[in-house]
């Protein structure tokens, strides 16, 4: 996806079918486990399972075209595993335009292997950047506290 797509609600659009298009989004977040980096897109598209559109499902072909395109890609993890961890955190400040949520996103390496990741509108509307920001890094931080206590 672009950076800076957004996705609206397209009122006057064609609908199409609930089923169909809930069943992609379902194999796309499937996907995510192996291919991180369409977790973004699955999930702006995943906002719009009550009443998909035509234009919602061209996104979803297009990140469906976009991984046939790409399929010798994917996460690839070496046996030997050092116990360093390593996360980061960002915030899209106002992401989406229909209800002015920010969204959250933050990835966890352990060594040089990606081990968790995730991407979610907050559940507060922020007033500012820094507040996004600090948002993303408490669910970040709290994620990091969990790991440390597994491992």
């Amino acid at each position: 996806m672009a950076p800076g797509t957004k996705i609206g609600t397209d009122p006057l659009g064609k609908a199409v079918d609930v089923r169909t298009y809930r069943w992609m989004i379902g194999y796309l977040m499937y996907l995510t486990s192996s291919r991180p980096y369409i977790m973004f897109s699955t999930c702006l598209c995943s906002r719009h399972q009550a009443n998909p559109k035509e234009s919602h499902l061209s996104v979803v072909k297009r990140i469906f075209r976009y991984l046939k395109g790409t399929a010798d890609l994917g996460l690839w993890y070496h046996k030997d595993t050092s116990f360093e961890l390593t996360t980061y955190s960002d915030a899209d400040h106002v992401g989406c335009m229909l209800d002015r949520k920010s969204t959250s996103g933050h990835i966890q390496f352990l060594g040089d292997k990606l081990v968790s990741w995730a991407s979610k509108k907050q559940l507060c509307v922020s007033t500012s950047t820094a507040e996004a920001e600090y948002v993303a890094t408490a669910s970040c931080c709290s994620k990091v506290l969990w790991m440390r206590m597994q491992l």
